[in-house]
């Protein structure tokens, strides 16, 4: 994939993805059994977000440490199972499809791009970092050889504004629940 259509795809992340949000008010027809399982997921999509972004200084240095030890963008797999969580608890394979083709077509390139950017920053440090540890899905036990002594900070939290998503999530989950009370 081109440059352009990875700067296209991080332009239109956010919009593409609020748009899906809204299809996703519409068209979801959660169960209690849906919901029940789909909000677990989704809460430990959030939980892996909310862990990366104490371990973040973004444009600062490499995070190596806490998830960033077992995959080089924990952030995005949270994302993904925030969304597959929340496909399960909607109902709908519709929307779960459109959620896996967003996050290809549109995540996938971002991640690729992000990587670029990182390689063209910390150099070696990087590639060395990238050698030994998965893009994605973690695989093994982490490693220990990366960033020791960091930890996870509630100030990264913060200023990374992963509470932001924690805000998205409570809202889901209770409109989901208001939308399964109301039917």
């Amino acid at each position: 994939m081109g440059r352009s259509y990875s700067d296209w795809a991080a332009r239109l992340r956010v919009p593409l993805g609020f748009g899906l949000g809204l299809a996703y008010l519409v068209f979801s027809q959660p169960s209690l059994r849906r919901l029940e399982a789909g909000v677990g997921v989704a809460l430990a999509g959030l939980a892996v977000r909310g862990w990366a972004a104490g371990h973040l200084d973004k444009n600062q240095s490499l995070a190596t440490s806490g998830p960033y030890a077992s995959t080089r963008n924990p952030l995005y797999l949270g994302s993904l199972f925030i969304g597959l969580g929340f496909a399960i608890a909607g109902g709908s394979w519709t929307l779960g499809g459109a959620f896996a083709g967003l996050f290809l077509l549109v995540y996938w390139p971002v991640i690729r791009r992000e990587e670029d950017y990182l390689r063209k920053k910390f150099g070696a440090v990087y590639d060395r970092y990238a050698d030994g540890v998965p893009l994605l899905f973690p695989m093994g036990l982490p490693r220990r050889d990366t960033a020791p002594g960091e930890r996870f900070r509630w100030q990264r939290y913060r200023k990374n504004r992963e509470y932001e998503a924690a805000i998205g999530y409570a809202a889901g989950v209770v409109f989901l629940a208001l939308k399964l009370a109301l039917r």
